[in-house]
């Protein structure tokens, strides 16, 4: 039994054989044998780990596979067409909202219409001026004759020979202007709509994407938009009528045999621009690949530049980059070789079909059927066409490459969040009702790695309750859920007594404020990210903020104050400086819950201590959860939860905790803070001879006994 996991169509698939272990992933004469799994929170589907190895070649599957080995796919990727995005681009050129848009649509369709009419009757006129100096007497030219010369119809034909060329260009560059508001306008609001839907998809997706690549294709895709939606209205569309009236005026005055001809001649050119366009295609593709991985070295290089000079590795970055710059470079010159063979079979085509217009006219007119007038007006008829149609062959080159780009940008579009966004009744929540209930909630990330087991709790309004335990115990995970990045596979979740899976994100999100463990800033001013906070909030707000978290001061001593500029990620900024930044905007936002993610995990002592005092006003009458490493900064904690293997082991008071022989808890504070007073190869309470203590023992018990006393005893403990 074969079973479509990817793609709705395409070349692009995956199948899994029931009971065999691996599948297959194909996609045009690549293929790659996968280890099958259960998707997670999706009994009964089965996908794939994606290896970095594993590399398509067009469109959105880059972004998603090029994950990190043991990443799972689980996004449903909807194929889309041509057709579907030619469509989808529609209502952004005619959109309902904006009569003002669709009048400049209309008024530009006008003026095209104007300029290729104009057009057709340019080499009219020159064949009337021509016909009528061939039969005027030779004295008629006479500059001396000036007065009887303006009054001739050669000349008034000449002027609306000038006339309508200048009319024609009239029209084209009005429409340009008319139409390019209409352009602009869809494209900001197609790329506002892309950048609002990559921020409404879920962590998960955020997580195996690739900047680099992610960004290179947003961008290729709006310059597509621009470029086919000037194209197919103006250049393609109107092009093809052109073609169209010329073989029909020359099939009307000429003949059968000139409008055979023309006919051949045009659908030849067409047919030999398609088809090795279409050839050309695959040369296109590999060079926006390795467009995309030289981007993403780049900016993945460029983001990791302490980490690059830690370890000596800026010769190796370089020759990285580089080996993507030459597949590149490699791919762009088939692009531009293949390019040359194109523009030369197409003028060669047009001149085979020209001079083959050209004999028919010079026997009409030996035969006496025709005039010189008529072999003036098919040579100026098909040179007419000749500038559209180098331009067509252009165009259809580039719009298949705009097609191929604007791909991936729709694509993304379709890629629905697994956290839905449908209409939602909004969370009503006060700080005095601000509860949260984990009910029986199971969790894991990928199939088999269980995260969380059967995990219940209650955390009453107004009060402060500690979340402790080992690494990877999933501590952080229960933050996550909170706010929705991920659903459990079982149990719920309450705020306020109600399931935050029916309340809407926007309500549910505005009221937690979160500092979590990695604080990242946006590259801007400190008053930026600290009022990032609440957009609302006035100068004097930031400010107390500020000063609650400890950061006013050392923001005056900088160079230029709260418009100092942090730098990418906040990389000119300490870390417990970038950490107070994320204290204060979370204390900003006035949420009726706080969540504190190892918040103070990148302080000192001494500003450790000065922030738990602040904190205590913050949190106070406001419900908070505190996600704990260092249990000293939780001993006031009304109640502690310690997690082991995705389970609630024990929870109680830390008094109450520490007092439990042989409890989780307890021998993580003792070996946190009992142990640390041990010294190399001395036992518990001994101290080492005077002479054996050197200069970085000493620091090393000062330091030791700097945490201790920082703790607050409970009475219960040896401590």
């Amino acid at each position: 039994t074969f079973i479509c996991l990817l793609g709705g169509g395409g070349r692009h698939h995956i199948v899994w054989i029931r009971g065999i272990t691996t599948c297959s992933l194909a996609y045009g004469r690549s293929q790659w044998q996968l280890p099958v799994m259960t998707v997670p929170g999706s009994p009964g589907t089965h996908g794939v780990r994606l290896g970095p190895r594993v590399h398509l070649e067009t469109g959105l599957l880059p972004l998603l596979l090029g994950a990190p080995m043991g990443a799972c796919l689980t996004f449903d990727l909807k194929e889309v067409n041509s057709t579907q995005i030619l469509s989808a681009m529609l209502s952004y050129v005619w959109p309902k909202d904006r009569p003002d848009l669709r009048a400049r649509v209309v008024l530009s369709l006008g003026l095209l219409a104007g300029a290729k009419m104009t057009n057709v009757t340019v080499p009219f006129m020159f064949k009337y001026a021509v016909d009528e100096l061939n039969q005027m007497s030779g004295h008629m030219l006479n500059l001396s004759d000036a007065p009887s010369t303006v009054a001739t119809m050669a000349t008034a034909v000449l002027i609306g020979y000038g006339a309508s060329r200048a009319c024609s260009s009239l029209f084209n560059e009005l429409r340009n202007a008319v139409f390019g508001k209409v352009a602009q306008s869809s494209i900001r609001r197609i790329a506002k709509n892309v950048f609002l839907h990559l921020h409404n998809l879920d962590l998960g997706f955020h997580l195996s994407r690739q900047t680099g690549a992610l960004s290179k294709a947003i961008d290729r895709g709006t310059r597509g938009i621009s470029f086919v939606l000037s194209a197919l209205v103006f250049n393609l569309g109107p092009t093809i009528f052109e073609m169209g009236l010329v073989s029909a005026i020359l099939y009307y005055k000429c003949g059968g045999h000139f409008a055979a001809v023309a006919v051949g001649t045009l659908s030849m050119y067409a047919a030999f621009t398609i088809l090795v366009t279409q050839w050309r295609t695959r040369f296109r593709i590999e060079m926006n690949k390795a467009d995309n991985e030289a981007g993403n070295a780049a900016i993945d290089s460029l983001l990791n530049y302490e980490t690059v000079k830690y370890f000596n590795n800026e010769k190796y970055e370089a020759e990285r980059y580089d080996n993507y710059l030459k597949t590149y470079e490699s791919s762009s010159l088939k692009t531009t070789s293949t390019l040359a063979l194109l523009n030369f079979g197409q003028s060669a085509i047009f001149s085979v079909g020209l001079t083959g217009i050209m004999v028919l006219a010079s026997k009409g007119i030996m035969a006496g059927t025709m005039t010189v007038g008529d072999l003036v007006m098919v040579n100026g008829l098909l040179f007419q066409l000749s500038l559209p149609l180098n331009f067509l062959g252009t165009v259809y080159r580039e719009t298949r490459q705009a097609l191929i780009d604007m791909h991936t940008l729709f694509t993304l579009l379709s890629v629905d969040p697994k956290i839905k966004r449908d209409l939602a009744p909004m969370l009503a929540v006060e700080p005095q009702d601000a509860t949260i209930r984990f009910e029986d909630v199971y969790f894991e990330y990928m199939d088999g790695q269980k995260v969380l087991t059967g995990v219940s709790f209650d955390v009453p309004a107004g009060k402060k309750v500690a979340i402790v335990g080992g690494s990877g115990s999933g501590k952080s995970t229960i933050v996550r859920l909170l706010f929705r990045f991920y659903e459990p596979q079982q149990g719920n979740i309450y705020i306020g007594g109600q399931n935050i899976r029916d309340v809407s994100l926007d309500s549910l999100r505005r009221a937690l404020g979160v500092v979590p463990q990695d604080a990242v800033l946006f590259h801007n001013t400190i008053y930026y990210n600290l009022q990032y906070g609440n957009l609302n909030a006035s100068r004097e707000d930031v400010y107390q903020v500020a000063r609650l978290a400890g950061l006013h001061d050392a923001i005056l001593k900088m160079p230029h104050g709260y418009d100092t500029q942090v730098g990418e990620r906040g990389l000119k900024l300490s870390g417990g400086e970038k950490q107070r930044v994320a204290i204060a905007r979370a204390i900003l936002k006035q949420p009726p819950i706080l969540l504190y993610d190892e918040a103070t995990s990148s302080l000192d002592s001494i500003t450790e201590e000065n922030i738990l005092n602040s904190m205590k006003e913050m949190v106070k009458d406001r419900t908070s959860m505190f996600i704990a490493h260092r249990l000293s900064t939780i001993v006031d904690a009304d109640e502690i939860i310690v997690l082991s293997q995705g389970k609630v082991a024990e929870r109680g008071s830390h008094q109450a905790l520490v007092a439990m022989p042989g409890g989780l808890y307890a021998d993580l504070w003792n070996t946190q803070n009992s142990k640390m007073l041990s010294s190399n190869g001395a036992g518990a309470g001994e101290e080492l001879p005077a002479e054996r203590i050197n200069p970085k023992e000493e620091e090393r018990k000062k330091l030791q006994e700097e945490i201790v006393n920082s703790v607050k005893g409970c009475g219960n403990c040896t401590c």
